[in-house]
């Protein structure tokens, strides 16, 4: 997970969806993580860019 480039992260009330890429855009994470273990996760990390894409009605 040391080569994680960037990060997408679809957010939910209890399940995320992780997807993250290296520097050649080559999958290198696809995990799926409740809210318990999200921040452990990002964590072990090194610094990244993180797109986070939510659905239109998250906003109401």
């Amino acid at each position: 997970m040391g080569n994680v480039r960037t990060i997408g992260l679809h957010i939910a009330k209890n399940v995320f969806q992780v997807h993250g890429v290296d520097a050649d855009g080559t999958a290198a994470v696809r995990q799926r993580l409740t809210r318990g273990r999200l921040l452990k996760f990002f964590a072990k990390l090194p610094p990244c860019l993180v797109g986070i894409e939510a659905c239109e009605s998250s906003h109401y």
